[in-house]
């Protein structure tokens, strides 16, 4: 199998490039990325060293540039990673995240439905749900839970997502959707929580935490994704969405006392702050359709995760030191700005 996967020098998209290369030893990765601020090349360096990897370097929302590539590629299958992904950012700049989301989304389905791709897949997340209450354990996302967003991040996600269930409803596009909960592990970029509080607490920094830290996300290792986007690439019903989930709640603030413990670190290193506008309480995910379809289940468990993620970060410093000073963004032109 020839794949595009889109976005993946990011965090999601470059794991997936390395569980695909590793697994499958007869198939080929061609990778598109722009590589914007969470976009770093220096993370696919062990990739480009494998003869079946291709990288290229462009946006997804440019037609021609891609258009040539399916062109030139033939591609079997499509997986879009790409996106503009912090919630954040995207409450301080909303119109990038529309560009790259929806508009990009459409560009490759466009190629896709031009080109006679067999498969694409969009990779999106649990976020287009909205939020559930603190106080209901019992509640959790299914694929049939409605959409209700809370930041223009969601919203784009959202709308990309229908718009690709409209293209396999109008054009017949062979389309599949994953909706994945928080994710974690290597090459998690420094601006995300468990990255952040990682590296603040190797750093003797203070730990920034949202509001009392009550918020609760359901953790999913990167690995285990990344195996659930490979079974339903493969394997997945047309038309479908399936739910990609870690059973792992766990709040915020539990997580941050959980690294300072396994760093030996302080928690007078906790620094309480204004909560984001809009922040959502609780996601949590139900796995039980990819489950019964598919046979996938999540192998790592939180505890065992963690332990993992921490010692990749102490194991790269490197990586994550070029990021926080910024020096990674010239990595590839410094590397290839003039072959």
């Amino acid at each position: 199998m020839k794949l595009l996967v889109t976005g993946g020098a990011g965090f999601i998209g470059s794991n997936f490039i390395y569980y695909i290369l590793d697994k499958y030893t007869g198939d080929e990765v061609v990778c598109i990325d722009v590589l914007t601020y969470a976009g770093n090349y220096s993370t696919l360096e062990e990739a480009v060293k494998n003869k079946n990897f291709k990288f290229v370097k462009g946006d997804i929302t440019d037609r021609q540039l891609v258009n040539e590539l399916f062109e030139a590629e033939k591609f079997d299958a499509v997986v879009n990673f790409a996106a503009e992904s912090h919630v954040d950012r995207s409450i301080e700049n909303p119109e990038v995240f529309l560009k790259t989301n929806i508009l990009g989304t459409q560009v490759l389905m466009d190629a896709c439905l031009k080109y006679g791709v067999k498969r694409y897949h969009q990779v999106s997340t649990d976020e287009v749900y909205g939020d559930l209450p603190l106080d209901r354990p019992d509640l959790l996302f299914t694929e049939t839970t409605p959409i209700k967003t809370s930041s223009p991040y969601s919203a784009s996600k959202a709308s990309a997502d229908l718009l690709v269930l409209a293209y396999h409803r109008t054009f017949g596009l062979n389309a599949t959707i994953s909706r994945c909960s928080n994710n974690y592990g290597p090459y998690h970029f420094p601006e995300k929580l468990i990255p952040l509080m990682i590296i603040n607490v190797l750093n003797n920094k203070p730990l920034p935490v949202y509001g009392k830290g009550e918020n609760v996300r359901d953790w999913l290792y990167v690995t285990d994704h990344c195996s659930a986007i490979d079974l339903i690439v493969r394997n997945g019903r047309a038309g479908e969405v399936y739910n990609v989930g870690g059973n792992n709640e766990k709040t915020n603030i539990f997580i941050v006392k959980t690294i300072i413990k396994e760093l030996g670190a302080s928690e007078d290193l906790i620094t309480y702050v204004t909560d984001r506008k809009g922040h959502d309480l609780r996601y949590a995910i139900d796995s039980t359709k990819i489950q019964n379809e598919l046979g996938w289940k999540p192998q790592i468990n939180f505890e065992d995760g963690i332990k993992k993620t921490i010692k990749w970060y102490l194991d790269n410093k490197p990586w994550w030191e070029e990021i926080v000073s910024g020096e990674y963004k010239n990595y590839y032109d410094k590397m290839y700005g003039n072959r």
